[in-house]
């Protein structure tokens, strides 16, 4: 099933239903007004909701209205937690500055997670809004999943199964900026989907489908998310329990989709500026400035848009 959060004037909005093909909604009031709720009783909770989901996908639905981005929040606005780290090797390989036979084996053996803001994401459709351009704005085009609890000491098969959703994600970096400071927000698409929504292509805790991402109406990235992921999400996960238990309604993301073949572009300007550094000795490719728009997307095999899509505008304050 396909579930967003609605802007109701609330920190938390109002959960609806959308359908499949992203055309319609329905309010999951009856159920449940938050996806907080839901991942807290997953097991009564969302066999309720994928029985809504049904009805909404057969026209049945008697309540249902045109499904609208414009009037989401991020799917979980608010998390316990939200850590993300590079799973893609290529990405820690440019960004160092090594190849990887010369890169510490610590940065193989695990995951490098870290802690971000939480306590407040922004929409699919908001405004960036940053106090200067003189940060280094940057993007990380990724995916993420929301959990249900994982027990400490959970094994990537078992942390896999505690895996409630998929999401889309854009983390706004200031690159010149420390890790504080640095990461002012993160946005997530409109929808968050389970699992199943993905096919065939959700495979061992990868996502094998192209991640598009397009800045100022040019498309600078088409990469696959699942083929150079070297940590998939269980992993990920697992790591993550190693000291402590994950409680429902964490969120984690597995850094910026990158690729081996830097042909395929690029889902952060930073890699890209590595790449021109290590070919010509310094970078040409600017970080973003106020007025540049990004566009973030995933589309399914049969071509439809599997969590809708990010679509933003850098800007300062009013």
């Amino acid at each position: 099933m396909k579930l967003a959060t609605y802007k109701d004037a609330s920190r938390d909005g109002q959960l609806v239903v959308v359908s499949r093909d992203l055309s319609t909604a329905h309010y999951a009031t009856g159920i449940a007004n938050r996806l907080q709720q839901v991942l807290d009783d997953w097991r009564f909770m969302a066999p309720q909701l994928q029985d809504l989901y049904e009805l909404l996908n057969s026209g049945k639905a008697r309540h249902a209205f045109a499904f609208d981005p414009a009037r989401c929040m991020a799917p979980l606005p608010r998390a316990y937690q939200w850590v993300s780290g590079p799973a893609y090797a290529s990405h820690i390989e440019r960004l160092g500055g090594l190849p990887a036979a010369d890169l510490p084996a610590g940065l193989y053996a695990e995951p490098l997670l870290r802690q971000g803001r939480s306590d407040g994401f922004i929409g699919p459709r908001d405004d960036v809004v940053l106090a200067s351009e003189a940060g280094g704005i940057d993007f990380e085009a990724q995916l993420a999943v929301i959990t249900g609890d994982v027990p400490m000491g959970a094994s990537p098969e078992q942390a896999l199964a505690g895996i409630r959703l998929l999401m889309l994600g854009s983390d706004i970096c200031l690159r010149s900026l420390g890790v504080l400071q640095g990461r002012p927000m993160t946005a997530f698409g409109p929808v968050a989907v389970t699992p199943d929504e993905a096919g065939d292509a959700w495979r061992q805790g990868r996502l094998g489908l192209g991640l598009q991402t397009t800045w100022n109406g040019r498309k600078v990235g088409l990469c696959d998310a699942g083929e150079g992921m070297t940590f998939h999400f269980g992993q990920l996960l697992s790591h993550l329990c190693k000291t402590r238990p994950v409680s429902a309604g964490s969120i984690v993301g597995a850094g910026p989709v990158s690729h081996a073949d830097w042909r395929q572009g690029y889902n952060c300007i930073a890699e890209k500026r590595a790449v021109e550094t290590a070919d010509t000795g310094q970078p040409t490719t600017r970080f973003m400035q106020f007025g540049d728009t990004l566009r973030i997307e995933v589309k399914g095999k049969n071509g439809q848009s599997l969590f809708g899509a990010i679509e933003q505008e850098i800007t300062p304050p009013a």
